[in-house]
């Protein structure tokens, strides 16, 4: 009974803690958002194939990702944002649109989108709805509620109730599987907001060693599996990143 206890009391405590580090780790990056306006265009010229484009989750604006956009446009990808999605708020089919013309506008082929969080939601259903030319290659999505958060269903905000398990939108989502062999879902081992996990089925699943919804970005492993799912074939890791794989990384990948 003692030790049952004190396995709880280790396991909150160990939450809790997991949980500061991660909200902190959010102020630190929206702070330096704040404070580091503009540069986006400095990112766009790349002399690698493929050009990326990241999307980032709800209530983040796209210098949120500047330490993804700093890693592949320094490994020599064209890196693009889009500035018209603000924190993200609006809808996800909306969303969806904005990235659809964006790379019709810019006449973008063979593209990469890597996304975090709700950017998982809005990149799927641009590639299925948004993409009649096939200009989006693949997806690289980090912490993505693919299923939804259960935490959804009791909060009164609009732009996070769309993340409800019974959402009509993701639901229809989460049917349409054809475009999931193009998604390498990552995913933290624990994710304080998706108590139901990241996994996406028929997607190459990566699991990271860092816990959190937002530190994830930072684990030290995520740039390995990032470049290989950039570069390799329909964007999914060139070989699975655990003991012997691409740059020794020791995550987990597989097919679910």
């Amino acid at each position: 009974m003692i030790g049952r206890a004190a396995r709880f009391v280790a396991r909150h405590a160990r939450h809790a803690w997991w949980r500061t580090t991660d909200y902190a780790y959010v102020v630190v990056r929206q702070a330096e958002g704040l404070l580091r306006r503009g540069g986006a265009d400095a990112y766009r010229d790349g002399r690698v194939a493929p050009d990326v484009v990241l999307v980032p989750g709800v209530y983040e604006s796209w210098p949120f990702m500047r330490p993804v956009a700093d890693l592949l446009h320094r490994n020599g990808h064209g890196v693009h944002v889009l500035p018209a999605l603000g924190y993200n708020v609006g809808p996800i089919p909306a969303a969806a649109q904005v990235l659809g013309r964006y790379l019709r506008e810019q006449d973008l082929r063979d593209v990469v989108v890597v996304a975090h969080s709700k950017g998982g939601l809005i990149g799927k259903r641009a590639m299925l709805r948004e993409d009649p030319d096939g200009r989006i290659r693949s997806m690289v999505a980090i912490n993505t509620p693919f299923a939804g958060s259960a935490y959804a269903r009791w909060l009164p905000i609009a732009s996070l109730r769309v993340f409800r398990p019974d959402d009509v939108g993701l639901l229809e989502l989460g049917t349409e599987r054809e475009v999931n062999a193009r998604i390498t879902s990552v995913y933290a081992p624990w994710d304080p907001h998706i108590p139901g996990g990241s996994v996406l089925p028929g997607a190459a699943n990566v699991e990271l060693a860092t816990p959190g919804h937002f530190r994830a970005l930072a684990d030290p492993r995520l740039e390995r599996i990032l470049l290989d799912a950039v570069r390799g074939e329909a964007g999914q890791p060139q070989a699975p990143p655990g003991p012997g794989g691409a740059g020794g990384a020791a995550g987990r990948a597989s097919t679910a």
